[in-house]
């Protein structure tokens, strides 16, 4: 980080204005000025000491506005996948439960206790045409539910940000 300054940086902070050049002496003896990090790497390496190793970074960055947009956007796609996960889930049970014949037992203990009052079949009431139907509305219902309340968690983050400065985040490059 010290030493030159990158390209695009150099007009605006060497503090002329555009179009003022300075001396070509002073610019290329800048330009070709080698860092003193990379000077002091290669003679360490050439001469068989260890050469320097970086240390880690520590940056300190505040979280301090969310975009409501883009996040009801990725709340509604995971919420979308997180629906297809549960229609299948429902699914494969649903097939599991009826591999072992539940529906049936079910349907006979029923049947047993005297509480079959003209011919109920537990397996007809949860067929899978109705279980994935029910999942699939419940679904449906909790992306709407989900995304709306997370948008309205990213204003009211947003509104409490302003008053506290967000959440204060340490990144280190270990």
């Amino acid at each position: 980080m010290s030493g030159t300054v990158p390209s695009p940086l150099r007009s605006s902070v060497s503090g002329g204005a555009k179009g003022t050049t300075q001396p070509t002496a002073a610019r290329s003896a800048r330009t070709t000025a080698p860092d003193s990090k990379s000077a002091q790497a290669r003679t360490s390496t050439s001469t068989g000491a260890k050469p320097n190793v970086p240390r880690a970074r520590r940056m300190q960055l505040s979280l301090t506005r969310l975009d409501p947009w883009s996040v009801a956007k990725v709340t509604f796609l995971l919420s979308i996948a997180a629906g297809i996960i549960r229609v299948v889930a429902a699914a494969l049970l649903w097939i599991l439960l009826n591999m072992i014949g539940l529906f049936d037992n079910l349907t006979q203990v029923v049947s047993k206790t005297g509480l079959d009052a003209g011919g109920f079949d537990f397996g007809q009431v949860m067929s899978l045409g109705t279980v994935l139907s029910s999942v699939t509305i419940y679904s449906i219902f909790k992306i709407v539910v989900v995304v709306v309340l997370v948008t309205i968690f990213a204003f009211l983050y947003n509104m409490v940000s302003s008053l506290v400065g967000g959440i204060h985040v340490t990144l280190g490059d270990d």
